[in-house]
């Protein structure tokens, strides 16, 4: 069941258009990572969600009905959600005085209040900092206080921008963890923005990627901006972010891509992944570490650091094959019909 619908919706300030999206669904009760460079949308998409801005044309519908212009509709579609910022800011008062201040707000009656400020304390880890001054908590600490604030509100959409990036290893695991219980047991439909690509793998069963406010072609993490440059014998050389070549050798019957700069999408169906030595097998080959391993659905999700983190889907079969481990260097192939190239001086795809 779509909870959000978004239309033809834009977001304009002055003259510059920083959003722009055809059309998005959003499942109730799943779990989103948004992707995307500094200035891409992603914050302005999540204020938009929040009901915290409109929407300067298009249309946006939650749970079926369409998000009106009236105080009072958007009072009570905003009571459904909750955005957590990067920074959040917390009372100078306790622990659970800053919790407890949305719970008035709502004339939550203070023995219940008390409950469920307990509650979400437990759920974060903070129980035994209940009294404690709010501001002296470490980034990790007000960070899951900030949650705990979210979820004593019993939201139905929680909306996190940047999360773990103002946090210590240690306390991003533990966010992570906590953003997958509290999807998995309240069936809270949960939004989080990350540059960090391992984690948008590791955490969610959606990615959404934007660029330049629209959203990119493929929803894939194994889109990158790219330098295609030829060779004489025949091989085209793609660099992806300026750091990792790939070699690929164009067959005479396949558009060679002119020289220069764009994107380009790379199929994680159509890689080839197989053990490896300290020596590629060929000049087409990249060796990588393996980051991360999970089942997603009929195929095997295998994140691979080759310089870029690339995913690679293998089928289950071929897994018990090779019964690849986190930590293994692995050997990548990459053929020439795996690569879809997008930009101003790409091919047409």
């Amino acid at each position: 069941m779509s909870l959000y619908t978004l239309h033809q919706v834009t977001k304009r300030y002055a003259d510059r258009t920083v959003l722009d999206i055809d059309h998005l669904d959003i499942e109730a009760g799943g779990m989103y990572a948004l992707l995307g460079p500094n200035g891409a949308g992603k914050t302005t998409l999540l204020n938009i969600l929040a009901f915290l801005e409109s929407p300067t044309t298009g249309t946006l519908s939650f749970a079926g009905t369409l998000a009106g212009n009236s105080q009072a509709a958007m009072l009570a579609l905003r009571r459904q959600i909750v955005l957590v910022d990067q920074h959040p800011i917390m009372f100078s008062t306790t622990v659970g005085q800053n919790i407890e201040f949305g719970l008035r707000i709502r004339k939550i009656e203070k023995k219940l209040r008390q409950r469920m400020i307990d509650e979400a304390l437990e759920t974060v880890g903070l129980r035994a900092f209940n009294g404690a001054a709010a501001h002296e908590l470490s980034g990790g600490e007000t960070q899951r206080l900030a949650l705990a604030r979210a979820l004593a509100l019993t939201p139905r959409v929680l909306l996190c921008d940047e999360p773990t990036a103002s946090v210590d290893a240690e306390n991003q695991g533990i966010i992570g963890t906590l953003l997958q219980q509290i999807n998995a047991t309240r069936g809270t439909t949960i939004i989080f923005t990350t540059h960090d690509r391992l984690q948008a793998a590791a955490l969610a069963q959606h990615t959404l990627v934007l660029e330049n406010g629209r959203l990119a072609p493929t929803t894939h993490e194994n889109s990158f901006a790219c330098t295609l440059t030829s060779e004489e014998n025949g091989h085209i050389n793609c660099t992806l972010q300026g750091r990792v070549k790939i070699s690929l050798t164009m067959q005479p019957q396949e558009l060679r891509p002119p020289d220069g700069s764009g994107r380009v999408y790379i199929d994680p169906e159509k890689i080839s992944l197989s053990r490896t030595t300290d020596q590629k097998k060929s000049d087409h080959d990249i060796i990588g570490t393996i980051m991360l391993i999970m089942a997603e659905g009929e195929k095997i999700r295998i994140v691979v650091n080759i310089g870029v983190l690339m995913v690679v889907l293998i089928s289950r079969a071929h897994y018990q094959q090779q019964l690849p481990a986190i930590g293994e260097t692995v050997n990548l192939c990459f053929p020439s019909n795996a690569l879809v190239l997008r930009g101003a001086n790409a091919p047409p795809s």
